[in-house]
């Protein structure tokens, strides 16, 4: 998408809103696809007014300015806009989102390996689970814990 006139201030106000600094929010190279969704959905007027108007996100904005800047928030650490339900804009603003960022994460099945691979860590302990393997209690072993066999006739 080309960059428009109002992708620099969209960026500025996107940096205050999420507490992100701008080249952070432009490596994630969603910054104009947010735009473009941010003024589809919150409307030429509203969006008119939410770059000029808003300043801090404290600042004692009218109701409807900080439902926008809630939105753009939202969209930013998300990847979706907000509503019931929560419209995704792409599996790589999921992945982008800033909240993993915030949180020192990668999103759920969008790194290389995809879901599940975590399981294949090497140095971790046989099952993952920190339990070590002679306290494990093995499924099939039919013998009460004081070492008789239970009422199964094993």
């Amino acid at each position: 998408m080309p960059i428009t006139d109002e992708t620099p201030r969209f960026t500025t106000l996107s940096a205050r809103l999420t507490g992100f600094g701008e080249s952070a929010l432009d490596a994630t190279g969603l910054t104009e696809v947010y735009r473009t969704v941010a003024a589809d959905r919150l409307g030429a007027e509203l969006y008119a007014r939410l770059l000029h108007e808003a300043g801090e996100p404290d600042d004692g904005m009218d109701d409807e300015l900080a439902e926008a800047a809630r939105a753009v928030t939202y969209l930013w650490y998300t990847g979706g806009w907000p509503g019931p339900p929560s419209v995704p804009v792409s599996s790589r603003a999921y992945a982008e989102g800033l909240v993993w960022k915030a949180s020192g994460l990668t999103a759920p099945a969008s790194a290389p390996g995809g879901y599940g691979s975590w399981a294949g860590i090497r140095g971790r302990s046989d099952r993952g689970d920190g339990i070590e393997p002679s306290h494990r209690i093995d499924p099939g072993d039919r013998t009460a814990p004081g070492g008789e066999v239970d009422g199964s006739g094993r």
